[in-house]
């Protein structure tokens, strides 16, 4: 069979390899692709915008494509998956108005609210409804988010109320553009974050490997706040205990709650959770697909067919299948051009590829293109380098091998990808 993949970034990259390594599939299309996935055996470039849903509709059908599988959230969000069922296309995401659970953060912490599942106290407002009284009585530092799509950028960890105000005001203003209309400003939560993603086929879940990811630009977790700077599975923090824990009061919840309201949710489903010190599970956010850079060291650990995950859970029978696991660890360390997550350089030619491709694991391209048979940046996470191994330390030392490898004016990544997890592999 064919499966289209849409979306060009690394994530992207990461599911056309993996799904091309199925034996049941033929070829993967990717829609638009970067420089990797170009240079994947069995996948092809197509030249098709992730968003414009009404050529990809016409391309699946042209292509006579099996299964679709949607990377980015920004076609989710507009519907891609309805207008594919209305084609009578397969096509595994959430349908638009599940997808709202990313697209609003308003609506999320309502959702919340509304099942009980554990969650920041918070407010949302608008320009118009705007308390500065209200943010100034509350206890800092503050979380400040535009509640819309605002490609992993949107969230301000501010130090005062003040600052907290001139934030959401600049949100208002139009700093993250319609995506700042309406912000949520909740109160900041100790502890420690881990990603935590399911498969869904609107009732059953399956939930895939542990993760935990780096969002902030610099070393000790330091800096802005990114799409994500690297990533590792598994998360020694969330045990067997806390598995359960997080399936029972936020995972099982939110896709019963889901269902009751009208919107049963099949896809992925991301819980970007805070552990706190008690071991309370609070979301606080969740994402409608598989996170990036979570996705790339997830799935070098994925042994099982992920197109058959994928049509198993479009048939409603996820229940009946189980997802297999390379036991060793992967770690991801994310290369960014110069300028990230701000206004990023684009086009300097990239050296050191072939040298990375002799080192065991795997790099994934994010924003690349070819150009006269070079490879350039274009775009702000750049790559990401993979790295398997016995235990965390052992990943974190091939994936460094790997970035060290690679080369371009003005290259930066994160030297301590994994540090939180080091103490307990080691124990």
């Amino acid at each position: 069979m064919k499966v289209l993949i849409v979306g060009g970034g690394g994530r992207e990259h990461a599911l056309a390899w993996k799904c091309a390594a199925a034996a049941r599939v033929t070829e993967v299309l990717v829609a638009p692709g970067n420089a990797g996935t170009a240079a994947e055996p069995r996948v092809r470039n197509v030249g098709v915008d992730a968003e414009d849903v009404a050529v990809l509709v016409q391309l699946a059908r042209t292509e006579r494509v099996g299964l679709t599988i949607v990377g980015p959230e920004v076609p989710l969000v507009t519907g891609i998956v309805d207008a594919f069922m209305a084609a009578g296309l397969s096509c595994f995401g959430p349908r638009r108005a599940a997808a709202r659970l990313e697209g609003s953060k308003a609506f999320a912490k309502e959702f919340l609210l509304r099942h009980g599942i554990p969650t920041a106290r918070s407010a949302t407002f608008t320009q118009q409804s705007f308390d500065e009284a209200w943010v100034r009585r509350q206890r800092a530092p503050l979380v400040v988010k535009a509640s819309g799509l605002a490609a992993g950028k949107g969230v301000v960890i501010a130090a005062s109320g003040e600052e907290a105000i001139a934030t959401a005001q600049a949100m208002f203003s139009g700093q993250f553009a319609e995506a700042g209309r309406e912000v949520v400003i909740e109160e900041f939560l100790a502890g420690e974050e881990v990603s935590f993603i399911v498969m869904a086929d609107g009732r059953n879940v399956l939930p895939l490997a542990t993760s935990q990811d780096h969002k902030r630009l610099d070393d000790g977790d330091q800096g802005p706040n990114t799409g994500g700077m690297g990533a590792y599975s598994p998360a020694p923090l969330v045990t067997d205990a806390l598995h359960a824990r997080i399936i029972r009061e936020v995972i099982e919840p939110a896709v019963r709650g889901l269902a009751l309201e009208g919107m049963p949710y099949t896809g992925f489903l991301y819980a970007g959770l805070m552990i706190a010190p008690d071991g309370t599970p609070n979301v606080l956010e969740f994402n409608c697909r598989l996170g990036d850079p979570e996705t790339q060291p997830l799935l070098m650990r994925l042994e099982s067919d992920l197109t058959v995950l994928c049509e198993a859970a479009l048939a409603g029978r996820l229940d009946t299948v189980s997802a297999q696991w390379d036991r060793r660890a992967a770690l991801g360390v994310v290369m960014a051009a110069a300028g990230y997550p701000e206004s990023v350089r684009r086009g300097d030619v990239i050296e050191g590829l072939e040298r990375a491709a002799r080192l065991h694991g795997k790099i994934f391209h994010a924003g690349t293109r070819l150009e006269s048979g070079k490879v350039l940046t274009n775009g702000g996470r750049v790559l990401c380098a993979v790295g398997l191994g016995g235990d965390i330390a052992a990943a974190r030392r091939a994936a460094y091998a790997l970035a060290d490898s690679v080369h371009w004016p003005g290259v930066h990544y994160r030297r301590d990808i994994g540090h939180r997890a080091l103490p307990a592999a080691r124990a």
